[in-house]
């Protein structure tokens, strides 16, 4: 059974922060990191992963990830960057 992972990295350097979800938070996040030639993450590089959530289904992480793009869900990511 595939477990899915909603996560969220930060760029100290560059004060952002992204969310994203995956079944795979190893090789995502080395994407993100070293390996992605183009895209939003490749700009704010290095990125540090700040929190993550397991799910058992696609839909349910995928639910959870737009909520934390939400104004509410950016308030609860903003207490996680206040507390590092």
């Amino acid at each position: 059974m595939e477990e899915f992972v909603v996560y969220i990295l930060f760029s100290e350097k560059f004060n952002k922060n992204y969310t994203g979800f995956t079944y795979n938070l190893i090789e995502r996040f080395k994407s993100h990191n070293l390996l992605a030639t183009k895209g939003h993450t490749v700009k704010y590089r290095p990125w540090k992963v700040i929190y993550v959530e397991f799910f058992d289904s696609k839909t349910d992480a995928i639910k959870r990830e737009k909520y934390l793009k939400t104004g509410i869900g950016r308030e609860f990511i903003k207490n996680i960057i206040n507390s590092l």
